[in-house]
């Protein structure tokens, strides 16, 4: 009985490894193009995350794991976020200028277009394609605004981190997501490619 076990539980583990690196190899390659089954794979991801994030922290760089695990999520919520009629843009506020002048609330940073920064050619854009931005400086201030405010879709800019971070804590529940990396961490001066944050706005339109 005792035998039967153990080989059970070997095939388990080796079905679980094997899983998971082909979900690993699927989600680098969903940097470059389009994947098949990637919901299938960002699932297997999500609930094997913990033992990938030990992996990687102690073997490789954290950061290409958020990074790829983005990249397959996106491509697996794309259709789904197309479809989606209340959107929200969530931005982090280490974006703004060290100077800004905007003062914050339960609902984040109230943006001023004051133009030292890009929060107001974003905060444009997103009413443009009907966004309602939120500049926020942690998760507490995006489950304040969730609560409050309906949404069935969400367009965040972070760092990867924070945006699988988001993901990961909204999967399972009605609101779609879809990431834009910044170009850099940090916790200020942070940039984010302008150019491709209105292009997702245009393919979503």
């Amino acid at each position: 009985m005792y035998n039967l076990i153990g080989k059970l539980l070997l095939v388990f583990l080796g079905l679980s490894i094997f899983i998971s690196a082909l979900s690993l190899y699927v989600s680098r390659v969903s940097l470059t193009r389009s994947v098949w089954l990637s919901g299938f794979f960002a699932n297997v991801l999500d609930f094997f995350f913990l033992p990938l994030k030990y992996f990687f922290c102690k073997f490789s760089d954290p950061r290409k794991l958020d990074r790829w695990m983005v990249s397959l999520k996106n491509s697996a919520h794309k259709s789904d976020f197309a479809k989606t009629k209340k959107r929200l843009m969530f931005v982090p506020h280490c974006m703004r200028s060290l100077d800004c002048p905007a003062y914050a609330t339960k609902y984040g940073i109230q943006c001023k277009s004051c133009g030292k920064c890009v929060m107001g050619e974003l905060k444009e854009d997103a009413k443009e394609y009907g966004y309602d931005l939120y500049i926020v400086t942690g998760s507490s201030f995006v489950k304040n605004i969730l609560k409050d405010h309906y949404a069935d879709g969400v367009l965040v800019i972070a760092c990867d981190y924070e945006i699988n971070k988001g993901m990961r804590s909204l999967a399972g529940t009605s609101v779609v997501t879809y990431g834009v990396p910044m170009l850099n961490d940090g916790c200020y001066n942070t940039k984010v490619d302008y150019d491709l944050v209105t292009d997702t706005m245009k393919m979503f339109a």
